[in-house]
């Protein structure tokens, strides 16, 4: 059968399908499947009345036909979220085809991984790479971003489309991927920002979930006047979010008190970046946090919470989700490697460093809290919130906390943040350091299994890592284009030791080997069943009930 033919025929099902299914689908050979993962990559992302075309033909006969790559993993130890075993690795064309002891292929690439662990890349699931924000643009852009995520063994991120107030969500999403395409060195996806609310953002809505791969959309109640939408706003946006089985995400800090306290703080002569954490106590997180589940579950809508930074926010959430209530919880490596005293340092420049929203607790005593919830089950992601500003750009808000651009790093360092203050503390186990850190996302995020685990079908994104070796994290060394790094001295226990994207090695014992563009966007189909299956089978078995009885007759007082 032509190629082309061929893609008409088989696209629509390679795409909604995770990888293990393709397996029950596709019966025949090895090779064949593997033909068919080949033709799925290939294919364009946006689909015209259900239909898909090919990128381009030519390059996917030279995909298929000349540039052919096996790479075995040799001697480590494979950890998964469920289990951890012995086993050698073996990858063909971007795709893991055996997990095994004792694999033998000559013409293969060889990688040893004796000593080591052999884990899934990680997912960060909350990055702003090149965002234009409060008057300038992120410095880590797409390329050097995602060039350092996959030093720090992260093989995939999850951005965010954020357009200005008044621009359509479609036309946001446009600007993103042409910015994103041509840059990026691992793998992507995207989340889209609603900042604002109209009847053409929910028409975009429907369009970015059915043609352009897009599964959860962000709201906030925070940046008043930029981008915080009020309580009905949130109503509308939520109950579009479950119309269209997306996942409702939101920034959860009450925006109306922030931003009479942050005048507050002015009048007080407080310009200082700690004014910034003055104006956004922790109470306000948290009441955002549990003013948000409420909306959320009164039109049966799940709930993701991006950004955790407190005490008061996880347990609104643990609270929660003890209720029954379907909401997730994101700390991130800013909340759970550092703490918020610095926003009271002398140096200004450092203190500025720290600034983002929701800000960094001063309580020392958060991020050990927020990580052994994160180890027990009750929060399940981790992030970054990468959003790096420079100090000639944080001086924007030298004297008015208020102009500081908000932003920290992180998308480098996540992994060896949690390792450390997760695993090597003897809080949580391998396994459940792999859920935390790739997983739990690609369930949430509905690209599981071709992504969070090592398994025959996989996508072959995955880090080799040293648990024992260490290192020292400094500005003066890290691969972020940013001049400041909020763990600046942190020794931590656990190295990436080598990083493969898709089957090919990009960082390997410290030299990077990436390649600009060579990422792709990888759509998310709606409805995942993370996040779906008890919402959904709520809608069937929990409606309200009218009571049957009989009509009244007696009298009614009259109203004048």
């Amino acid at each position: 059968m032509d190629l082309n033919n061929l893609a008409m025929v088989w696209a629509p099902n390679c795409l909604r399908c995770p990888s293990d299914d393709l397996k029950v689908i596709f019966t025949n050979t090895q090779k064949e499947m593997e033909f068919l993962r080949t033709l799925m990559l290939n294919l364009d992302t946006e689909s015209v009345n259900g239909n898909y075309k090919l990128k381009d033909y030519f390059s996917l006969r030279h995909s298929l036909h000349i540039n052919k790559t096996k790479l075995l993993i040799r001697g480590g130890t494979v950890v998964n979220h469920d289990r951890s075993f012995e086993a050698d690795v073996l990858c063909e064309n971007g795709i893991i085809t055996e997990v095994r002891e004792g694999i033998e292929a000559p013409d293969a690439e060889i990688v040893d991984a004796t000593g080591n662990l052999v884990m899934p890349g990680g997912i960060d699931t909350h990055t702003h790479m090149q965002l234009p924000f409060m008057g300038t643009v992120a410095v880590d852009d797409f390329y050097y971003g995602t060039r350092a995520a996959v030093a720090g063994g992260t093989t995939m991120i999850i951005d965010f489309v954020l357009g200005p107030n008044g621009e359509p969500p479609l036309q946001s999403y446009t600007k993103w991927r042409q910015w994103a395409d041509e840059k990026v060195c691992c793998d992507y996806s995207l989340h889209v920002g609603i900042t604002w609310w109209s009847d053409i953002v929910a028409e975009d809505m429907e369009i970015l979930t059915k043609s352009k791969g897009i599964n959860s959309f962000k709201m906030f109640m925070a940046y008043k006047g930029v981008y915080q939408l009020d309580d009905h706003e949130l109503l509308q946006a939520f109950k579009r979010c479950k119309e269209l089985g997306a996942l409702a995400q939101v920034h959860a800090e009450n925006g109306d008190i922030i931003a009479e306290q942050s005048k507050k703080m002015i009048e007080l002569g407080i310009t200082g970046p700690e004014g910034h954490e003055m104006c956004r106590p922790e109470e306000v997180e948290g009441e955002a946090t549990n003013r948000a589940i409420v909306l959320a579950n009164q039109v049966n809508c799940p709930l993701y919470v991006v950004h955790v930074m407190s005490k008061s926010a996880a347990d609104a959430i643990v609270s929660a989700r003890r209720r029954g209530c379907v909401v997730f919880g994101e700390p991130i490596a800013a909340g759970l490697g550092c703490d918020g005293t610095n926003y009271w340092n002398k140096d200004w420049r450092h203190a500025a460093g720290f600034v983002m929203g929701p800000p960094i607790r001063p309580d020392s005593s958060t991020p050990d809290y927020l990580m052994n919830l994160l180890a027990c089950g009750d929060l399940q992601t981790t992030g970054t919130d990468n959003c790096t500003f420079c100090a000639e750009q944080k001086a924007l808000g030298a004297n008015d906390f208020r102009k500081i651009p908000n932003g920290v790093n992180g998308v480098e360092d996540r992994m060896s943040v949690i390792w450390e203050k997760g695993v090597h503390s003897g809080k949580m186990d391998p396994c459940r350091y792999v859920a935390v850190t790739s997983t739990n996302a690609a369930k949430i995020f509905n690209f599981y299994p071709r992504k969070g685990i090592i398994a025959v079908g996989s996508d072959a994104d995955i880090v080799v890592w040293d648990p024992n070796a260490k290192r020292t994290i400094s500005s003066k060394t890290h691969y972020q284009a940013v001049d400041f790094n909020i763990f600046e001295g942190m020794e931590c226990h656990g190295v990436t030791v080598v990083t493969i994207s898709r089957g090919k090695v990009v960082y390997d014992h410290g030299q990077m080997k990436v390649v600009k563009g060579s990422g792709r966007y990888i759509p998310r189909q709606c409805f995942a069943d993370a996040a779906y299956m008890p919402i959904l089978q709520r809608d069937k078995v929990c409606q309200p009930q009218k009571v049957e009885r009989e009509p009244y007759t007696g009298p009614v007082v009259s109203i004048p």
